[in-house]
């Protein structure tokens, strides 16, 4: 059976279907947002994903989601400390001083809604100087891919604004091996957004009606990558080093990008860790 390839660039009632599953994903991150705290298990958080996604009659997308290994068996992604993406949360606590990335994807409607967010852990003076700024440095590219892309404009501007970045200020890796992506009535779409140039993205564009994640994670040293063989998704960095990220899904339209995943409450952009 050939399997009928999703639809990339959505007409104004589709955009809208997006609009409203990002909108509850953004809500859900805000009902969780008060909860990454000390002492709070990843377990914990999970549950109060899952069980608020499904009390509003929608979908956990990551819930049993396949891999090499076996079905993802939780409902969102908690990558603490030196994991980089595909965290399974479980019983450990968060504890002072960790750095702890809440990656939610929800279906709303048959449509995606995906983002992520890094919270600090604890109070202003536990956070290390490594820990604020490999945060902040993530932060800081998720705008600035945005903020690079225009209607029609070549993929690869995402990850050259973003490399051209964390070189000049700060010198830490920029993962590659793993990359934001179409989104919409599937999790996982054309087109690939790496947040490197590379020539693939160099031959791409975003068109209008395209919707798409763009997630740049931040390695404190290098941007090399080792995945669990126990598991088969906890990917952590090679060296050991803190690991930050944040996600938004993005609309491109004919005026320029939309951010879909805008929260009430979560940092703006400009805002300082």
């Amino acid at each position: 059976m050939i399997r009928r390839q999703p639809k990339i660039r959505l007409i104004e009632e589709e955009r809208e279907m997006m609009r409203s599953a990002c909108r509850f994903n953004a809500d859900l991150m805000d009902i969780v947002r008060p909860h990454v705290k000390p002492g709070v298990s990843t377990g914990e958080l999970d549950r109060i994903i899952h069980e608020y996604t499904l009390d509003h009659g929608h979908v956990p997308a990551c819930l049993d989601y396949p891999g090499e290994k076996g079905a993802f068996p939780k409902s969102c992604c908690i990558s603490v400390n030196d994991v980089i993406c595909h965290g399974i949360p479980g019983d450990d606590e968060l504890k002072p001083g960790d750095i702890a990335n809440v990656d939610l994807t929800t279906i709303v409607d048959g449509w995606h809604g995906d983002q992520s967010e890094t919270f600090l852990i604890g109070e202003d003076q536990e956070i290390s100087d490594q820990a604020r700024n490999v945060t902040q440095c993530a932060f800081d590219c998720l705008y600035i891919g945005i903020n690079a892309t225009s209607p029609g404009c070549r993929i690869s501007v995402i990850g050259q604004a973003i490399v051209e970045h964390v070189k000049q200020n700060y010198g830490f890796g920029v993962v590659d091996k793993y990359v934001g992506h179409g989104i919409g009535t599937q999790f996982h779409q054309r087109p690939n957004i790496p947040h490197v140039p590379s020539p693939q993205s160099h031959r791409e564009r975003l068109h209008p009606g395209m919707c798409f994640t763009i997630e740049p994670m931040i390695n404190g040293g290098t941007p090399n990558s080792v995945c669990d063989r126990n598991d088969g998704w906890t990917v952590r960095t090679q060296d050991g080093r803190l690991s930050a990220q944040f996600e938004h899904t993005i609309l491109m339209t004919e005026t320029g990008p939309e951010i879909l995943t805008v929260t009430q409450h979560g940092p703006k952009p400009g805002f300082r860790f």
